[in-house]
């Protein structure tokens, strides 16, 4: 069994920790933080390994897991090299979604294996994680990387339920982005909705409770049609007239949210467009484009 080392064991490095213990998949050896406190806490969460101090504190191992914030990885790279704990043939890894294996250019310089991998989750909690990594849909990991630290990688990783996926490494930052838009952004979206719908005199906790049902069908619809087809209200009908009073009372309420409403609706009205060519689309798609001009 290979030996694991683990650099930045937060929510991340604890989770794939655990799994991997759990299932026997990597032999868990030195595990680092920013205080011993919490790598001792990660260590007793994973349930094996040794609190360390330094990297040069840690063992040799095959496998190296940098789960540190990305700014610090490059730093964590460099300090490897140095501690002369890295042997050739060695897989060093991180789990950042924006940066590619290029990041850890040092440890490929210096003989070991390079990749990027990047669980597509939310890790709230370390404790949810664990328990919802091969749920029902399982977990996406989009990964990068030179082949031989891939051939390593993609068995550890679909043998804890991960599916794992190929990625350019030329445009993860726009993969990055992808996800930032599906799950950060929804988020804010959903605010938008909620401030409008208090402005219009619901009570937030009244409009969240309408809002659900219709959020919900909506996703469920996009994941079984298509987006195209999921697509319904104003912009779908091709209303020119509702569309353009919407802009005027956004505009007069919130200018920022007209602005959002403009930039979705020029999407919006494409897929309109790819699903029902009508005159009104056009029309639409004049409208916001002017606005955006503007």
């Amino acid at each position: 069994m290979r030996l694991l080392n683990i650099s930045g064991a937060g929510r991340v490095g604890r989770t794939l920790g655990y799994l991997w213990h759990e299932q026997s998949v990597f032999q868990i050896g030195g595990v680092l933080t920013r205080s011993t406190a919490s790598a001792r806490d990660a260590v007793a969460f994973i349930g094996a390994g040794a609190a360390h101090n330094t990297i040069a504190d840690m063992p040799a191992a095959d496998v190296w897991l940098i789960a540190t914030p990305d700014a610090a990885i490059a730093s964590i790279s460099a300090a490897l090299i140095a501690s002369k704990r890295l042997r050739a043939s060695d897989v060093v890894f991180h789990c950042s979604g924006a940066l590619a294996s290029s990041e850890l250019a040092t440890a490929r310089d210096a003989g070991a294996w390079v990749a990027s991998v990047h669980p597509l989750k939310s890790f709230a909690t370390p404790e949810g994680a664990v328990q919802s990594f091969n749920g029902t849909h399982g977990t996406y990991c989009a990964m990068e990387g030179d082949a031989d630290a891939l051939a390593v990688l993609k068995p550890a990783f679909s043998a804890i339920g991960a599916h794992v996926v190929d990625i350019d490494a030329q445009h993860k930052v726009l993969y990055h982005a992808a996800s930032v838009l599906v799950c950060n952004d929804l988020t804010a979206l959903m605010e938008a909705g909620l401030r409008c719908y208090e402005k219009a005199g619901l009570a937030r906790d009244t409009a969240t409770r309408m809002m659900e049902p219709l959020v919900r069908e909506t996703v469920d619809n996009i994941f079984k049609l298509g987006t195209a087809k999921a697509l319904t209200g104003p912009v779908a009908r091709g209303d020119v007239a509702v569309v353009e009073k919407q802009l005027q009372a956004l505009q007069a309420f919130d200018p920022r949210l007209a602005e959002v409403y403009r930039a979705l609706g020029v999407l919006a009205a494409q897929l309109a467009r790819e699903h029902n060519n009508s005159h009104g689309h056009s029309e639409i798609d004049a409208l916001f484009q002017s606005s955006v001009r503007q």
